[in-house]
């Protein structure tokens, strides 16, 4: 099992889950985040005064899942994901280990809880 978090543009969102969805990926959480990482932020005028913004909104999405999904997963989100070409920003996906899971509900662990 494993666990895939994956930071991407906020716009990016509903293609992204529209792209999971095709490849049978349905458990995700979703979370309003901020950070920056190369982009180092952007400046901005507001009320002719100019400032800048160093933290940058992102959403990031936590799915666990088994083995044999991890790879659809993640081409899934790079497809999806991705401006164009590719630009700073687009952001990232780490994958990590998951110990264990147990569903609240019934109690059930490891894959069958996934």
């Amino acid at each position: 099992m494993k666990l895939i978090i994956a930071i991407i543009q906020p716009h990016k969102l509903e293609e992204v889950k529209a792209e999971l969805t095709k490849n049978e990926i349905y458990r995700l959480t979703v979370s309003d985040v901020q950070g920056y990482g190369q982009q180092k932020g952007k400046t901005e005028v507001f009320r002719g005064h100019e400032y800048t913004v160093n933290l940058l909104r992102k959403v990031r999405l936590e799915i666990a899942v088994n083995d044999e999904f991890v790879k659809p997963t993640v081409d899934a989100i790079l497809k999806a994901a991705k401006n164009g070409e590719g630009k700073i920003g687009d952001g990232k996906i780490f994958i990590m280990p998951l110990e264990d899971v147990v569903r609240i509900r019934t109690g059930e662990k490891g894959k069958n809880a996934i």
